[in-house]
């Protein structure tokens, strides 16, 4: 029993408890709704290619966004950011659900699910700094592996209930939940307590301090590392764009549900476990899931019968959840606070816009060669990649865990 997740520290942190609460419930929705707008662009269009330019206009606003989200977070009021983000998330999806009872318009749902987008860019860097602001050093790991029980979940429940809800009851009725969901999490969030504005240096603009955070990020190959890796392996080994297509091989919208949430399933199973990250090295344990992760979208490109390729989706979550719990571990241990919200916007844009680029590439590459090709050839580039990436950062290979005290003195 004793390695398994530590629980108490719900009992102990009643501000980490409603946080937790909230964005457990929205992840839901916002699970759901990843699978209804790509559902709902296939539907209208049949167009792999519009699925994949999909992610590619939700990824360009949100490279701005997050950057500036991130120098917000380090300035302003971490809570009050993330209860005007998730306000404006909880509208955007009412307006979603308008526009598919009223006017079934693709530019409508570019337009809003753009926007959204980049809300994001203000929220999750409030939400990541905020949790390192609340939680001690010592749960840390904890908090980590509470969070990849969080999204698991979220991931599995989430797209399988979003297949059968989109079957029965309708693409409107799924973003109205969605943003029932927001509105849950507004109302734990309003409960949160005593968190204080982050020290900055006034005289900085915004501009000034963005460019300190990139200093310091580009001054740690080590941080550089777990952002190039965990890039290239979703840009190249993300088919997600692919998932309606391959589900209308399957038996439809029910098996794109499944298809979601297998990854997810996988990495249920690694958040049990409380102690991955007593392994010390955890450059080489980031490098070494990365590349499974691309050998097991490999085999999920050439499998022929759906269990096969659920198996090896579940795989594939299984290295990815192992990836980014010794990264989330890895950059809230030895960040200081107050660049934590700069650099939450930089990670933001490496494991966001590597799979939404990978979405476009997919779709591209699926266009051209063929569905097939497009997955197996992502999962090889995958590989060759993080290879490469991990042999010309021997910095981050080569990390050990007991540097974190060594980093955050100097």
């Amino acid at each position: 029993m004793k390695y398994l997740i530590d629980l108490s520290i719900f009992r102990r942190n009643k501000n980490f408890s409603l946080i937790f609460i909230g964005q457990f419930v929205s992840l839901f929705g916002t699970m759901i709704t990843s699978v209804a707008l790509p559902f709902q662009i296939y539907s209208l269009t049949h167009s792999t290619l519009m699925v994949g330019l999909l992610s590619l206009f939700q990824l360009i606003p949100l490279i701005f966004t997050a950057l500036l989200g991130g120098v917000y977070a380090d300035r302003y009021n971490r809570r009050v950011m993330l209860l005007i983000a998730e306000m404006a998330l909880f509208f955007g999806c009412l307006l979603l659900a308008f526009n598919t009872y009223q006017w079934h318009n693709i530019a409508v749902i570019f337009i809003v699910a753009t926007i959204m987008s980049a809300l994001t860019g203000f929220h999750r860097p409030a939400l990541d700094s905020i949790i390192q602001q609340i939680v001690a050093k010592k749960d840390l790991p904890t908090v980590s592996a509470i969070g990849t029980f969080k999204f698991s979940v979220g991931m599995i429940v989430g797209p399988a209930i979003g297949g059968i809800i989109i079957a029965k009851y309708g693409i409107v009725f799924t973003y109205v939940f969605d943003a029932l969901t927001f509105f849950i999490s507004v109302f734990a969030i309003g409960f949160v307590k005593n968190i204080a504005s982050p020290f900055y240096e006034k005289s900085e603009t915004a501009y000034q301090a963005l460019k300190v955070g990139i200093q310091y990020a580009s001054s740690r190959q080590d941080l550089i590392g777990t952002y190039l890796v965990d890039f290239t392996a979703m840009i190249f080994g993300m088919p997600n764009a692919l998932f309606p297509a391959i589900a209308s091989q399957f038996g439809g919208p029910q098996v794109l549900g499944l298809l979601y949430s297998a990854p997810a399933v996988g990495a249920l199973f690694v958040s049990f476990y409380g102690h991955w990250t007593r392994f010390p090295y955890h450059g080489r344990a980031i490098a070494l899931s990365a590349m499974l992760w691309g050998v097991a979208i490999i085999f999920f490109g050439l499998s022929t019968h759906l269990y096969i390729a659920l198996f090896f989706l579940m795989i594939a979550g299984i290295m990815d959840a192992l990836s980014g719990i010794y990264r989330s571990v890895m950059w809230n241990q030895t960040i200081p606070n107050h660049f934590r919200g700069r650099l939450a916007g930089i990670e933001m844009i490496s494991y966001l816009s590597g799979p939404r680029l990978g979405d476009t590439e997919a779709g591209l590459v699926a266009a051209a060669l063929g569905v097939t090709t497009s997955i197996v050839l992502g999962g090889v580039l995958c590989v060759v990649s993080v290879a490469l990436c991990s042999y010309c950062l021997p910095k981050f290979w080569n990390y050990k865990m007991k540097q974190d005290i060594e980093i955050l003195q100097k």
